[in-house]
C-alpha cells in the first residue's frame, strides 16, 4: 500500500465520526471557496488602477471603494460562517468520539485495566483526542482552502503572463517533497511524545494519591528523579519535533525568494520589449507575493496534520484494539444464591504458579462461608470470579445451577453486593452514590443510611442526602466510608453479598457499628466473608481455609478448633496477639 493510500485509509477511519451534520460541512465548503477565489480578486483590481486610474476620467472614482469593500466584506462573512461550521461539526465529532472511547471503556475486557492506567485513559479520552480533533480538522481545511487558493491565484497568474508563472509552479514540487519527507519524521517523534508524555503524568498520579506513603518514606528526593528523568526524555522528543517543524518554513521561503528573483527578472527583460504594462506587472508581482502565505501554510501543514492523525489514533485503537466483555444469554431476575466451585483453577501467567488450583467448594442459598489464609492463598480471586472480575482456567463456576459464563453479564453482577477494605465514592451527591447505578428514590435511601449506621452523618450535612461528598469523598472517615458501601449494598439488595475485608483497617467503635450495619445487610442473604481478623467469622455457618490456592481445611469454627489443624493455629495466634496487645 502506498503512502498515499495508508494517509487516506488513516484519515478515514478518524472522518466517520466528524462526517456529521453533513450541512455544516457543505456550507464551510462553500464558504472556503468563496474565500479562494476572493484571493485573486485583490491583485486583479491593481491593474485597471494602475494603468487607468490615474487617467483623467477614465473611471468613476467612487468605484475603487465600493470594489475594496464589497469583497472583503463578502470574504469576511464567508469566512466567520465557514469557520462556525467547522467549529460546530468539530465539537460534535469530538463528542461522538468521546461517547464511543467512554462506552468502550465501560464493556471493555477487564485486562485494559491491568495493562493501563488511569492516567493514560483519561489523558487520551480528555486532552489527546481534543487537541487531535481540533489540529487535525483545522489542518485540513487549511489544506483545502490554502490549495484552492494557490489554484486561483496560479490561475490569475496563468492569465496573466503564462511564462512567467511557469517559474512559480516549479516552487510546488519542492513544497511537496518536503511535505512527504517531514511529515514520516514527525508521525514517529509524534507517538514517542505521547508515550513520554503518558507516563510523566503516571508520575505525578503516582505523587498525587501516595502523597503520604511518599512523605512517610521521604521518597520525595526519589519522585523527583524520575520525573526529571522522565521530563528531560519528552524535552529531548519536544526538541527533536521542534527542529523537525522550524526547517520547514525556512527552506521555503528560499524556494520562494529564488522564484522571485527569477520572476522580476525575466519581467524586466519583457518590459523591455513592452510586452507588459505596469499594472500588468504590479498585479502579477502581487499575485505571486500573495503566493507566500498558502505555500507556507501548506509547508507547514505536516506537522499539524500528523500530530492530530497520531492523537486521535489513540483514541480509535482504544476503541478497534480493546476487546469487549464476554458473556452468555441466561437471564435471571433474582437468583437463589446456590454457588459451586467445580474444579476451579485460575492461572495468570505462564511463569507464575497458579492463584487457585482444584479448588472444590459448594455454598447452599442464605448460607453465611467464611475465607480464611495468608495474604495470597487465593481469598480474594476465589470471590471476585463470581462477577467475572476474574476468569477461571480449567474448572467451572456455577450459580443457581448455571455455569458463571452462560450468564448475561449485567443479570449475572445484579446478583452480587460488594463492602470491602476500599470504598470508591463518585463526586457526586450522598444519594446518587447510595443508589449506584439505579434511580435514587429519597425514601429509600434514608432508611438505608439509617440502617448503615449512617443517621448522624447524614443530620451533619447541610443540603442532607443531595449534598456532594467531592471526589472520593475525602471528607469522610474509613467507618463512615465503609458504612456508606453498607448502605450501598443494603439500597442493591442483592441475594448474594461478598464481604472482603470489610472491618480490618477500623478502630473498635468504628468496627462495631459496621458489624451492626452488616448484620442487617446479612439477613436472608448468600454470604461470602472474607477476613483477617477471626474473632469476625466466628459465627458463620462455615469457615473454609485457604493456603497456596488450595481448600485445605473447611468446616465449622467449632469443629476447626477440635481438629487441632491450621484455622486452630491461625486462632491461637491471633488470640495470643491480641492478648500481648492488650497487656501492652
Amino acid at each position: 500500500m502506498s503512502d498515499k493510500q495508508n494517509f487516506l485509509k488513516r484519515l478515514q477511519r478518524s472522518g466517520k465520526y466528524f462526517a456529521h451534520p453533513p450541512m455544516a460541512w457543505v456550507t464551510a465548503l462553500i464558504c472556503l471557496v468563496i474565500v479562494s477565489i476572493a484571493e485573486p480578486m485583490v491583485p486583479a483590481l491593481l491593474q485597471p488602477l494602475l494603468d487607468k486610474g490615474f487617467k483623467q476620467n477614465s473611471f468613476p472614482v467612487w468605484m475603487v471603494p465600493v470594489a475594496l469593500i464589497g469583497l472583503y466584506s463578502v470574504r469576511g462573512v464567508s469566512m466567520f460562517v465557514g469557520q462556525v461550521c467547522i467549529a460546530k461539526a468539530t465539537n460534535q465529532g469530538l463528542l461522538r468520539l468521546r461517547m464511543a472511547m467512554f462506552e468502550r471503556l465501560q464493556d471493555a475486557s477487564l485486562d485494559l485495566y491491568r495493562t493501563q492506567n488511569a492516567s493514560t485513559l483519561g489523558n487520551t479520552l480528555v486532552y489527546e483526542v481534543q487537541t487531535g480533533a481540533q489540529m487535525l480538522v483545522g489542518s485540513c481545511m487549511s489544506l483545502f482552502r490554502d490549495s484552492l487558493t494557490l489554484l486561483a491565484l496560479i490561475g490569475y497568474l496563468l492569465y496573466l503572463n503564462w511564462q512567467l508563472s511557469l517559474i512559480v509552479a516549479l516552487l510546488i514540487p519542492s513544497v511537496g517533497f518536503l511535505m512527504k519527507a517531514m511529515s514520516k519524521r514527525l508521525y514517529g517523534l509524534t507517538r514517542s511524545n505521547q508515550s513520554a508524555t503518558d507516563q510523566l503524568a503516571y508520575v505525578v498520579e503516582e505523587s498525587a494519591l501516595a502523597y503520604r506513603e511518599i512523605r512517610l518514606h521521604a521518597a520525595q528526593n526519589l519522585q523527583a528523579r524520575r520525573f526529571e528523568h522522565l521530563g528531560r526524555m519528552l524535552e529531548r522528543l519536544t526538541m527533536k519535533m521542534a527542529v523537525a517543524s522550524s526547517g520547514i518554513t525556512p527552506l521555503t521561503q528560499l524556494f520562494a525568494a529564488i522564484a522571485l528573483s527569477a520572476v522580476i527578472s525575466v519581467a524586466l527583460l519583457q518590459s523591455q520589449d513592452s510586452n507588459m504594462t505596469v499594472g500588468g506587472f504590479a498585479s502579477f508581482v502581487t499575485a505571486m507575493l500573495m503566493l507566500v502565505n498558502p505555500i507556507k501554510h501548506l509547508s507547514e501543514i505536516a506537522g499539524p496534520i500528523t500530530r492530530g492523525l497520531a492523537a486521535l489514533e489513540r483514541g480509535l485503537e482504544l476503541i478497534e484494539n480493546t476487546p469487549q466483555e464476554s458473556g452468555g444469554q441466561h437471564r435471571c431476575g433474582q437468583a437463589r444464591g446456590h454457588i459451586q466451585w467445580e474444579n476451579i483453577g485460575v492461572h495468570y501467567q505462564e511463569d507464575h504458579p497458579w492463584a487457585l488450583r482444584g479448588v472444590n467448594l459448594e455454598v447452599q442459598p442464605g448460607e453465611t462461608v467464611a475465607l480464611v489464609g495468608s495474604s495470597g492463598s487465593g481469598k480474594t480471586t476465589l470471590a471476585n470470579l463470581l462477577p467475572r472480575f476474574v476468569d477461571w482456567t480449567e474448572g467451572d463456576l456455577k450459580l443457581d445451577g448455571v455455569s458463571v459464563r452462560d450468564w448475561q453479564l449485567t443479570d449475572l453482577r445484579r446478583q452480587f453486593a460488594m463492602v470491602s477494605q476500599s470504598v470508591v465514592v463518585l463526586n457526586d451527591s450522598l444519594a446518587t452514590n447510595v443508589a449506584l447505578g439505579q434511580t435514587p428514590e429519597p425514601s429509600k435511601v434514608l432508611e438505608c443510611l439509617e440502617a448503615a449506621n449512617l443517621g448522624d452523618y447524614l443530620r451533619s450535612l447541610p443540603q442532607g442526602i443531595e449534598t456532594v461528598v467531592g471526589h472520593n469523598a475525602s471528607s469522610m472517615s474509613g467507618g463512615q466510608r465503609q458504612r456508606l458501601a453498607i448502605a450501598r449494598a443494603l439500597y442493591k439488595d442483592a441475594p448474594i453479598l461478598i464481604l472482603d475485608e470489610a472491618t480490618s483497617a477500623l478502630d473498635n467503635e468504628s468496627e462495631r457499628m459496621v458489624q451492626e450495619a452488616l448484620q442487617r445487610l446479612q439477613q436472608g442473604k448468600t454470604t461470602l466473608i472474607i477476613a483477617h481478623r477471626l474473632s469476625t467469622i466466628e459465627s458463620a455457618d462455615r469457615i473454609v481455609v485457604m493456603d497456596s490456592g488450595r481448600v485445605i481445611e473447611m468446616g465449622s469454627h467449632a469443629s476447626l478448633l477440635a481438629n487441632n489443624g491450621a484455622y486452630a493455629a491461625m486462632f491461637k495466634l491471633k488470640s495470643a496477639t491480641h492478648d500481648q496487645t492488650a497487656e501492652a
